[in-house]
């Protein structure tokens, strides 16, 4: 390299990821003409392939980090661990939808296509480092988690969670989007370290106001995507309607990169601002921690739980972010990664349970799985332990890390309060296991079928890393640092 040019050969293999994910994509589309009924699971297994064959992509890209197409990507520590987050989701929901689409009679090449797409959005959302790219990103994989979202065209239910979703995503993106133009109206610019000079600069600055109005209207069109309150009311309704892996998939994959590109857009473009929107984080958090929580309490449909359970848990991700500190960046990352394993792990063993068309999503659904099926009860018992923050699950660390980052920016009070809301949490969580463990199986249990060799793959995974994380921390504590510590100098 010279000066700042980039060899157009580094560049694309910066994004070698991305190219990657798109020709898996497009390819399965071009095999779904010609593959025969009985064969569709071989276009599953090709996802899996494109998805493992991205995830290698993404390391080697990292060994050539830097900045490539006039500085609108960067590839650092930060953007490979959220790439690599988002692949794993994938990669864990793909070999979860192939029992279940075998079940449902409905496997089909579009539906991991639309994945891989939505995959190649959340990726671009990791690496973004100019708002334009960022508004690219967010509607590559918002297009593709709508149509995933009324997959099952004939199914009532996904096409209520589709329409909500698009309407209610849509309209948020305005909100981005009419940030974002004002951003480019104060600073003269889309990318965000030009935006973090003029904002730093006292000859160059706007003014106060108008950049607050400029990151609150960026702000809100990502508060949507990570379902955070007062934005969080699509979520139960999506969760709900949609087909248990494409939940799985919502609740994990977008929420990451969402979180992903807000690190990035307020400790990097709005970093010398961060100080005047702290409060309003503060607020956020707890108001977050507090509706997914309570309204969590009165639910009887397992899947709207989870939905309430995962606003809260946006809320205990914003009371990191809310630390501004380089614990607290470290800290929303390991909190993501354990987040992710946790709940993918407890909706594939939902929609595993719930059977076709998903007859049975009630907490009393679930009573007699232990006896039934003693190994899946296990598994799911470990998933809520660790999102209730058992000791020896990556939950535990999770909330500690993100609690104690809380405590060195000395927000006492939101620690206290956020501590008090997961005790809370505890209650909803225990009907699960109460439901599996003390209660004589009903007819849900009947006719309940093995677990499929994919969902066992995905659900063994998932509980395997809810473990190691939780037990061997340290696997991605040093990378974490490292990355929220080069995060904190840009």
């Amino acid at each position: 390299m010279i000066g700042n040019y980039v060899p157009h050969g580094v560049e694309y293999i910066r994004i070698l990821p991305e190219i990657l994910l798109c020709i898996f994509g497009i390819l399965i589309m071009v095999l779904e003409a010609v593959t025969a009924e009985g064969q569709k699971r071989m276009l599953g297994v090709l996802a899996l392939v494109g998805i493992v064959v991205a995830f290698a992509a993404n390391l080697y890209a990292y060994t050539v980090p830097g900045q490539a197409f006039q500085n609108v990507i960067t590839i650092d520590a930060f953007a490979t661990f959220f790439r690599g987050l988002v692949l794993v989701v994938g990669l864990l929901c793909v070999f979860a939808s192939l029992g279940y689409l075998r079940r449902q009679h409905a496997e089909s090449g579009e539906y991991y296509s639309l994945i891989l797409f939505s995959l190649i959005g959340q990726c671009i959302l990791s690496t973004a480092n100019e708002l334009i790219m960022v508004f690219i990103g967010l509607e590559i994989s918002s297009i593709a988690t709508y149509v995933l979202a009324g997959y099952f065209r004939d199914d009532r239910r996904n096409n209520e969670a589709a329409l909500k979703y698009f309407l209610l995503g849509s309209f948020a993106t305005a909100f981005l989007l009419y940030g974002i133009a004002w951003c480019y109206g104060l600073t003269g610019s889309t990318n965000l370290n030009e935006i973090h000079r003029v904002i730093s600069d006292p000859g160059l600055r706007p003014p106060v106001v108008l950049t607050g109005i400029a990151a609150a209207l960026i702000l809100i069109g990502l508060l949507f995507k990570v379902s955070a309150a007062p934005f969080q009311i699509w979520a139960p309704d999506v969760y709900q309607g949609a087909a248990s892996p494409v939940t799985a998939f919502l609740s994990a994959g977008p929420k990451a990169a969402a979180f992903a590109v807000l690190l990035r857009i307020f400790m990097t473009g709005f970093g010398s601002f961060s100080f005047r929107w702290a409060p309003l984080l503060w607020s956020i958090a707890l108001l977050t921690m507090i509706i997914g929580n309570f309204a969590a309490l009165t639910q009887s449909n397992v899947k709207r739980l989870m939905a309430y359970s995962s606003i809260a848990h946006a809320g205990y991700i914003l009371v990191a972010i809310t630390a501004d500190s380089q614990l607290g960046i470290a800290a929303v990352m390991f909190y993501l990664a354990a987040y992710a394993l946790m709940n993918i792990g407890a909706f594939v063993v939902i929609g595993h349970v719930a059977a076709k068309n998903e007859r049975y999503v009630r907490i009393e659904d679930l009573a007699g799985l232990a006896k039934r099926q003693p190994a899946t009860a296990a598994l799911f018992a470990l998933f809520v332990f660790s999102l209730i923050g058992v000791p020896l699950t990556g939950g535990f660390f999770a909330k500690f890390y993100v609690f104690r980052a809380a405590l060195e920016a000395h927000l006492v009070w939101l620690t206290v309060l956020g501590l008090a809301t997961s005790a809370v949490a505890a209650f909803y969580y225990l009907k699960i296991v109460v439901a599996m463990y003390m209660k004589e199986p009903g007819e849900s249990m009947a006719d309940l079928a093995p677990l499929s060799s994919g969902t066992r793959v995905a659900v063994w995974a998932a509980a395997l890393g809810t473990l190691i994380l939780g037990i061997f921390p340290s696997v991605l504590l040093p990378f974490l640092s490292y990355s929220a510590s080069m995060l904190g100098r840009q």
